[in-house]
């Protein structure tokens, strides 16, 4: 698999897992528990995701838009897959079209031992 490859999925996933933990974990915690409870203080200890993701979503907009050049997607398609690190899970299913549409038509950017997974 090309090392743009590798690396698109890595952030993907590392993007995904960031945000889905920080809307579905740390937003509830910050803001709907009652104010000064455990659990809200954590919250806010924890709202620190929220740099990491945006310092790595920036990488993965760079990685995606070299890897959408390369393969030569439309640039709605590159919009979407973009986009996608800045909905909570969506990034996931995305992730898998983007390897789905990368085997079909640029099968020498992904490698055979990764075609079954």
């Amino acid at each position: 698999m090309s090392g743009l490859v590798i690396a698109y999925r890595m952030l993907a996933y590392v993007v995904g897992v960031l945000l889905a933990f920080g809307a579905l974990v740390v937003l509830p915690c910050e803001y709907l528990l009652a104010e000064g409870s455990t659990l809200q203080e954590f919250g806010e200890t924890a709202s620190i995701v929220w740099i990491f993701h945006g310092w790595i979503y920036l990488v993965y907009v760079i990685v995606t838009f070299f890897l959408s050049r390369r393969a030569s997607w439309s640039i709605p398609f590159t919009i979407l897959v973009l986009a996608a690190g800045l909905i909570p899970l969506l990034i996931f299913w995305v992730e898998h079209w983007v390897m789905d549409k990368l085997k079909a038509e640029h099968p020498e950017m992904v490698s055979v031992a990764d075609s079954g997974a």
